[in-house]
């Protein structure tokens, strides 16, 4: 019997493991890449090897040899303050809870509308919203990499996507303010280059118009979602000389902001001014007023998003044809302390 020694420093490579078995470094590759042709007495020799010397191939290595990768990227536009967003903490932990499970590598890549991403050794991307980056998605399709948008509805690509009825979660808002009796009712926007915020938008003015209440541009305030721009907001609409009875907020972020504004203006919430937030932002419920808000369900839109984009790769690897799937997951009113019923 062959004994092989190896010092304390050494790593072992492939070198080792062809020369233990006595086969080729050829004969290894394939074996440890699963080729069905090796035989079976030089597959047991080289599977004897590998244990004795305990080695450890290299990922890489066997991506290079097959022409597969189980790498799947996560593209996030680039945004000040993205690793404190509840948005993006639990895309991240619905994305990669799935990616465990389904034996995917996880590679997350902050983008800007200025990046061209590296697509080397990349099995699938899933793109967390497009921002600007249209032209990232569009080359990824180009190369015939797997792809899947969440966060984001696309009627004008063939593309897998998943996303969350906006529009009918701000319908929603709106008119249980409306039940309410508040007419008067404010929308902070979030920032309207995102199709999230547009649609919300859309959604708070569908309510005023179906109930005949027009939409006054003094009640719309513009913002890019951050908690800056909330609290300027939330001052302006607060100092207004026949100010809002109610406001719906893009993000319980910076309906959270608004919160605090009205106290320190010596507001009460909801007795002041009423107000309904949306993401369902486990923060809500700690202040001293439970805040209402839409609930929309951001772990299931990354978990499906994985789980599509795993199918088409699986579909590529197996060489069949694809089929693309369009999603649209529903959002949900949780009601609780910050919205008062006016008196008739």
């Amino acid at each position: 019997m062959v004994r092989y020694r190896k010092g304390p420093s050494k790593t072992i490579s492939i070198k080792d493991v062809a020369r233990l078995a006595g086969v080729s470094i050829t004969t290894v590759s394939r074996v440890i890449n699963k080729f069905p042709s090796v035989k079976e007495n030089n597959r047991i020799k080289v599977v004897d090897a590998v244990q004795q010397l305990k080695f450890q191939p290299s990922v890489f290595a066997q991506r290079l040899a097959t022409g597969q990768s189980n790498v799947v990227a996560l593209v996030i536009p680039r945004y000040e303050g993205v690793f404190y967003s509840f948005y993006a903490l639990e895309l991240i932990r619905g994305i990669g809870t799935l990616c465990a499970a389904f034996k995917l590598d996880l590679l997350l890549h902050l983008t800007d509308t200025r990046d061209t991403l590296n697509l080397k050794g990349t099995g699938g991307i899933i793109f967390a919203d497009l921002i600007g980056n249209k032209h990232q998605l569009v080359d990824a399709m180009k190369a015939d990499i797997p792809c899947v948008v969440v966060n984001n509805y696309i009627d004008d690509l063939d593309v897998s996507c998943v996303g969350i009825d906006n529009k009918n979660g701000a319908e929603i808002a709106v008119r249980y303010l409306l039940s309410l009796g508040h007419k008067k009712i404010a929308h902070i926007t979030g920032d309207l280059v995102t199709q999230a915020a547009s649609m919300r938008f859309e959604g708070y003015k569908a309510a005023l118009e179906k109930k005949n209440i027009a939409v006054k541009s003094e009640y719309v305030f513009k913002t890019d979602y951050s908690r800056g721009q909330a609290r300027q907001a939330a001052q302006e609409l607060i100092k207004m000389s026949k100010p809002a009875t109610a406001v719906f907020v893009s993000s319980d972020s910076m309906a959270l902001e608004v919160m605090a504004v009205a106290r320190e203006m010596g507001k009460k919430i909801p007795d002041d001014l009423s107000i309904v937030g949306f993401d369902d932002n486990p923060s809500g419920l700690y202040g001293p007023v439970a805040l209402t808000t839409v609930k929309q369900p951001l772990v299931k839109m990354a978990e499906e998003g994985i789980k599509e984009l795993n199918r088409l790769i699986s579909l590529k690897k197996s060489k069949q044809s694809k089929n693309v799937k369009k999603i649209l997951l529903p959002a949900e009113l949780v009601v609780r302390d910050s919205c008062k019923l006016l008196r008739r």
